[in-house]
């Protein structure tokens, strides 16, 4: 049992990175009530802190996340308590981290399963050792990836949701960023490596740029194509005169770090 003095869900600020680490491997990080709360309150903090520029998702223990607290759901049904704990913070958590204006890296210390797959696929980047496994178990309990399935399928190729969702199968790594789940699979030894360089490129982007970018990556597909070339000339313009873009081009001509960027920690700093 999880003492309830314990924190669920640990953050860690270096360099403009916040680490917030799901630690609640009795249970294999499932999504019980105190951890989806203690999450939610970690990413407001997070977005809310002007001196986090970056955030990275990642979990303690062989298990990212297994998803939903089967337990603790049916023993609220029993208590006659209502509704189940991934019908209440999860929708607000899964939108926190598809909307945030500041990139959203995951870090899978492990497998993943369920309503777990729902955060990968919120996060902007998924990085997963290769030993990492993953299902959508979800129609083998006679239920559905309901909610899960919001981020999942903006995500996956649609033949690979089909079969993945449907069956049930386990599969691996690999097969994750062959179909889009991940950003890439990578030998365990070269997992927090690639999640630093990842960060440290993030680091180098401007903070109003980054935000923008992101919106623009999911909505300009779906413009017409005239009006796309109208919307984006005008932000173009619009970025090349913003305080920022112009900050950003004295940095490049004067060949320094733009004022946005972190400076280095002692121990980082070229001697």
């Amino acid at each position: 049992m999880t003492s309830p003095m314990t924190t669920l869900v640990h953050r860690e600020t270096a360099g403009g990175v916040r680490t917030l680490t799901l630690d609640s491997p009795s249970n294999r990080n499932a999504l019980s009530v105190r951890l989806l709360g203690e999450l939610r309150e970690a990413l407001d903090d997070a977005l809310a802190d002007p001196g986090v520029r970056v955030i990275v998702l990642t979990g303690a223990g062989p298990v990212f996340c297994s998803g939903a607290d089967l337990k603790e759901q049916r023993a609220q049904r029993e208590d006659g308590k209502g509704s189940a704990p991934v019908t209440g913070a999860f929708p607000e958590i899964l939108s926190l981290i598809w909307d945030s204006p500041k990139p959203v890296i995951c870090r899978l210390n492990g497998t993943a399963r369920a309503g777990g797959l729902g955060l990968v696929a919120a996060c902007d980047f998924a990085f997963a050792p290769l030993s990492a496994t993953f299902a959508f178990s979800e129609v083998r309990l006679g239920v559905a990836p309901a909610m899960i399935a919001v981020t999942c399928l903006r995500r996956m190729e649609p033949r690979a949701a089909a079969e993945y969702f449907l069956t049930g199968e386990t599969f691996p790594a690999a097969r994750a960023a062959e179909i889009g789940l991940l950003t890439r699979a990578v030998p365990e030894d070269e997992l927090d490596a690639t999640v630093e360089r990842y960060a440290g490129m993030l680091l180098r982007g401007g903070p109003e740029a980054l935000a923008i970018t992101k919106r623009l990556v999911r909505e300009v597909p779906a413009l017409p194509f005239a009006e796309g070339l109208g919307r984006m000339a005008d932000l173009s313009a619009e970025r090349f005169t913003s305080a920022e873009g112009q900050e950003g081009i004295r940095a490049f001509m004067e060949k320094r770090p733009a004022a946005w960027i972190p400076a280095p920690a002692p121990e980082d700093a070229p001697r």
